[in-house]
């Protein structure tokens, strides 16, 4: 009797543990996991802004929580190595998104990679480098500055900075991009119909032998000579991110003009080529950094002959992707693309209304197709 008691006590103690006298739910006995976001953008040396971006993220919401990873230095020759850092990121399940910005050469291959593994998560491509129908049917959503609108701005802006004169600097790799090359060639035409003389000159690639540091010293000396060829009126653009720096302290100091850098934004290039120092505290501050950016152009007699657009719109890429992809992992909205939640998103990232374009272009057969996830961003321009 007492063996049979004792038993019977010791179940009842064991119940009482396992079902908290039947007040438990799966909810209680289960914490809830965090949702994971992956980064991806180039190093410091390629393009610092998207990486402060990143950084940023980290920041507001943890290394818990954000997941950073960046693509090799020369990403043309280590596709193999990108496609392996996306998968790392797959391999976590609680991670659900990756925003890659910019979407280096590799992106489509890696993106692919991930569906096969993980089709369940949301891909979003900032700055695509690839074919867009291609990088289209392997990423859920594209962001891009609208580069053909482009085509037209930049020559139209420059003409009304009194440029007489538009050298465009680039290369063979950047060439063979379909939306670079198409840009190119709409700017040489309008160019043309606004009286502007079209300079199609060559740079060298900064993923070549003579790297970036070589790349740059070609445009610090090489801008120089241009104006003393084609005139101060001359209007300067380069298809590259990591030679901002020298082109824009190069035209100022040759008395050119600078009408927009490859991402239009008050971050890239300028700080660095005028010396500007941002304090912590203004760190973002859109407003501040337009401000600091006219003086220093003003000391060296330049001002009127600048411009760029008021918002860091490939920053806003990144910061609206992780809001974006964070709101569809908790289940806030269902679908991947999503058009009215990603404006609202990308409109809070960049203070200002924003609006975007559908890609409409042909495939590799001439057909005429519209990408309803490719979109493209067009703002207009702050002079300095």
């Amino acid at each position: 009797m007492f063996k049979k008691g004792f038993l019977l006590l010791l179940t009842m103690m064991l119940l009482v543990v396992f079902t908290g006298c039947g007040k438990s739910t799966p909810a209680q006995s289960e914490a809830p996991k965090k949702v994971k976001i992956g980064i991806m953008t180039t190093t410091v040396a390629q393009n610092e802004e998207e990486y402060r971006a990143a950084e940023k993220m980290v920041k507001k919401y943890g290394k818990d929580v954000i997941l950073f990873k960046t693509t090799p230095d020369n990403f043309m020759k280590e596709q193999e190595t990108t496609i392996s850092n996306m998968l790392a990121f797959a391999a976590d399940p609680d991670c659900k998104a990756i925003i890659m910005c910019p979407a280096v050469p590799g992106c489509a291959a890696a993106f692919e990679k991930v569906k096969e593994v993980r089709p369940d998560m949301l891909l979003i491509a900032g700055a695509p480098n690839e074919d867009p129908d291609m990088v289209a049917k392997k990423a859920d959503i594209i962001l891009n500055v609208d580069e053909l609108a482009m085509g037209r701005t930049i020559p139209a802006q420059a003409k009304k900075l009194g440029a007489t004169t538009l050298v465009h600097y680039s290369f063979p790799r950047h060439m063979s991009y379909p939306l670079l090359a198409q840009r190119r060639d709409i700017m040489k035409v309008e160019s043309e119909k606004l009286g502007l003389k079209f300079i199609d000159a060559t740079a060298p690639d900064p993923l070549g032998d003579a790297g970036v540091p070589g790349a740059q010293q070609f445009i610090l000396e090489d801008v120089p000579r241009k104006v003393n060829e084609f005139g101060k009126n001359t209007n300067f653009f380069n298809t590259n991110c990591a030679m901002q720096e020298p082109l824009i302290k190069a035209t100022l100091d040759a008395g050119g003009i600078d009408a927009q850098q490859c991402c239009p934004s008050p971050f890239h290039g300028y700080p660095g080529a005028l010396g500007i120092q941002i304090p912590a505290e203004k760190a973002g501050d859109v407003s501040y950094v337009i401000g600091q950016i006219k003086a220093k152009i003003a000391e060296k007699n330049g001002t009127g002959r600048f411009s760029t657009w008021p918002v860091p719109v490939n920053m806003s890429f990144i910061e609206a992707g992780v809001e974006y992809s964070k709101d569809w992992a908790e289940g806030k909205f269902k679908e991947k693309n999503n058009k009215e939640i990603l404006m609202k998103k990308l409109s809070e990232a960049t203070g200002t209304k924003i609006e975007a374009q559908i890609l409409k272009t042909t495939d590799k057969t001439g057909k005429e197709i519209t990408l309803d996830n490719f979109y493209l961003i067009l703002i207009d321009y702050v002079t300095l």
